[in-house]
């Protein structure tokens, strides 16, 4: 989930294939508890998300201190999953084991030591440095879960263990030259971020007893707001997926362009590969208008629930722009926004937060010009079930 924010109801578990695996050798556990360097919790959990996630490191503080831990321990259990769907030296079989020796850990606290201990010795140099020392730490992550609320921790392990176990039917598939058609991206996007949304909208109804009361209309908008900025991902990374051997592009769409994705390494400067980007950029940019109905449902005075959405619709919302000016790039780094462009969306957002009005203003402006396709927030990539949240909190 590299970069991935994230937010209807939540899947059915019986909706998601189970997956038999083989385990890998087993090695003596070791003792992977709580380091000495962070003396407390939050701390640990600021060096971490700092270290995989500028991004988040940035937006999650701007939360009420009841949501900041929870949502930074969410961000993190959901990356030590992306590590896994990461890694390119393990194949399919291997990331699936993985991913169900973590969801064990999770729900039940056991072996948490010895599943870090077997990732950690079986992650490449490509994995950053952040990444193996979040591995590292998987089991106070783990640990510091345990340590919310029922409710709370029903929604962190449901989003957990749905999205572990739809990458990895994902990799199984392996599909190295794209995605078959553009329903297979929404279901990617749902398992990857449309899931993250959905918990954060739990999470959030939990917190606040008038959010709660808007929950059904959020959550019919979450798994949208959530594939608005993965399908901004996608499309800044598909260069540095294409190099380690991943594309999740919809071949249906370049194929009615007139391109096959199997050569993907001499289309970026064809027409055919930059028509097919633009309707995707316009389809990403019907999902963050969703996105934006989405936060201004949230009700005014919730200030940094309200500039923790809107930052990452700007943000996304910047990075269309600079790949619809730059149709021919053939790297992330020359679609990033630039530090100005940030700091110029944290002060709009935050000048603007509680006026309605003005905030559709500033969506319009920075999306002048982009392709829109509008996208409708019935459709969902399975059949859903609701978490129980308690709307007299």
């Amino acid at each position: 989930m590299k970069g991935r924010i994230e937010h209807d109801a939540f899947r059915n578990e019986s909706a998601v294939p189970q997956f038999t695996f083989t385990s890998p050798p087993l090695s003596d556990p070791v003792d992977l508890g709580p380091n000495e360097a962070w003396p407390g919790d939050d701390d640990f959990q600021s060096d971490m998300l700092q270290g995989v996630s500028r991004t988040f490191a940035l937006t999650i503080p701007q939360l009420p201190a009841a949501l900041y831990r929870v949502v930074s321990n969410a961000y993190l259990l959901c990356r030590i999953v992306d590590t896994i769907e990461d890694e390119p030296l393990l194949d399919g079989a291997r990331k699936n084991y993985f991913c169900q020796q973590f969801l064990r850990a999770l729900d039940g606290g056991k072996n948490a030591a010895l599943f870090a201990r077997q990732l950690c010795a079986s992650l490449s140099k490509q994995t950053s440095p952040a990444e193996h020392e979040l591995i590292r730490n998987a089991p106070r992550v783990i640990q510091i879960a345990r340590s919310f609320s029922a409710a709370q921790r029903e929604a962190l392990q449901h989003c957990v263990r749905t999205m572990a176990q739809g990458m990895t039917q994902f990799q199984l598939r392996n599909e190295k030259h794209g995605l078959q058609t553009l329903e297979d991206l929404d279901r990617y996007c749902y398992y990857v971020a449309g899931v993250v949304g959905q918990m954060l909208t739990s999470l959030f109804c939990l917190h606040s007893p008038e959010i709660a009361k808007r929950h059904d209309a959020l959550m019919g908008l979450a798994i949208s707001f959530g594939q608005g900025l993965q399908m901004t991902n996608i499309l800044k990374d598909v260069w540095e997926d294409y190099r380690n051997g991943a594309c999740w592009l919809p071949r249906e769409i370049f194929a009615e362009e007139g391109l096959d994705l199997r050569d993907l390494t001499r289309a970026g400067k064809r027409e055919e590969f930059q028509r097919g980007v633009q309707r995707l950029i316009g389809i990403a940019h019907g999902h963050l208008k969703n996105a934006l109905t989405y936060t201004l449902l949230i009700p005014g005075q919730e200030v940094g629930i309200r500039n923790f959405c809107l930052w990452a619709i700007g943000f996304a919302l910047l990075t269309l722009r600079k790949i619809n000016k730059n149709l021919d790039y053939t790297d992330g780094s020359q679609v990033k926004i630039s530090r100005l462009s940030v700091k110029g969306t944290v002060l709009m957002s935050r000048l603007a937060v509680q006026n309605d009005g003005l905030l559709r203003l500033l969506f319009y402006l920075a999306a002048f010009r982009l392709p829109l396709t509008p996208t409708s927030t019935r459709w969902s990539p399975a059949e859903t079930s609701d978490l129980e949240v308690d709307r007299a909190l």
